[in-house]
């Protein structure tokens, strides 16, 4: 091999070398990008699944109460006149005069649960109104008062007019289950 065929393959060789270099290096360079475009994507998956499970860790506690203080089934057509018994009988034992007790229809909007609605006028001093509402707002028994407006009564100063709904959920027995 003379000289002249020594250099043209050095030279061949040279450029064979610089193309293999420069794909080796766009390769790898689209594979680094590749990287850090599945790291970002699971940088962001990872938040999610955090604060998805930061969220679930928050609620936690509330289905474990919903879980120990269910409360058993109840007949939907029963509930309401229990609810009005039980809110008027409250309010007198405060000394309220009970005006236009009215027991509305039961919300079925929820999944699991039925709402019992009675709506009620009552009048007395503030400090029997208050204790009455404290008496009647219990979230364990799964009772609220959900409406509440207060207006000076218009013939004694010393008393308070208000108009309040009050609502109790609870788990309609099913027409499957055994009386």
């Amino acid at each position: 091999m003379n000289s002249r065929e020594q250099r043209l393959l050095i030279a061949f060789g040279s450029v064979l070398l610089l193309v293999g270099g420069y794909a080796g290096y766009s390769a790898l360079g689209q594979y680094h990008t590749r990287v850090k475009k599945d790291i970002a994507t699971h940088k962001a998956t990872l938040q999610v699944a955090q604060f998805a499970q930061e969220q679930a860790d928050a609620v936690q506690a509330e289905i474990e109460w919903l879980n120990k203080n269910l409360p058993d089934p109840k007949e939907a057509e029963l509930v309401p006149s229990q609810l009005e018994n039980l809110v008027t009988s409250r309010a007198t034992g405060f000394g309220l005069t009970v005006t236009k007790p009215t027991i509305l229809e039961n919300a079925t909007d929820g999944i699991h649960y039925e709402r019992a609605r009675f709506k009620i006028n009552v009048s007395g001093s503030e400090q029997s109104l208050y204790q009455w509402l404290v008496a009647i707002h219990s979230p364990r028994d799964f009772r609220a008062v959900t409406l509440l407006r207060l207006s000076p009564n218009r013939e004694d100063d010393t008393k308070i007019d208000a108009e309040v709904q009050v609502e109790e959920w609870f788990v309609p027995k099913s027409s499957e289950e055994p009386s």
